[in-house]
């Protein structure tokens, strides 16, 4: 097998384990609001570009437990999801009252831990000038 090959393959197997670690971190913290079993992902430091939440892993269990109160019916589709090195970005479909959310959340891993997340948020519209779906 040749280096580039190998490369590839070892390129391919992180993206992959990067996928899943998010979906399973994401899926904790947001649809189950399960910071405690999802506070094992996040590394030594989770530095948030988000302005819904402050930095450090407390930042994202405190608005965990405001979700809790404030959007209990939150629930993330993952559309789509991407990964590129140490970074994984998803596309997905925020659903609560009121309305939906079509977003954009991307995260950094370091050494199997995430530490930093960025997020972009749009309503849903309910027309549009074209027939495609923001999905």
């Amino acid at each position: 097998m040749s280096d580039s090959r190998k490369v590839q393959e070892l390129r391919t197997e992180q993206a992959r384990r990067n996928k899943e670690l998010i979906t399973r971190y994401y899926d904790l913290a947001l649809n189950k609001k399960d910071f405690a079993t999802a506070r094992a992902f996040i590394g030594p430091y989770y530095r948030q570009h988000s302005m819904y939440g402050a930095d450090g892993p407390e930042g994202l269990g405190e608005f965990v437990e405001w979700a809790k109160v404030n959007i209990p019916d939150l629930h993330v589709d993952f559309v789509r999801i991407i990964a590129d090195g140490d970074y994984v970005l998803m596309h997905n479909r925020g659903n609560n009252s009121p309305g939906t959310k079509a977003v954009v959340d991307i995260f950094r891993i370091e050494d199997g831990k995430v530490v930093e997340h960025w997020d972009v948020l749009q309503d849903v519209p309910s027309t549009a000038k074209n027939a495609n779906t923001m999905f």
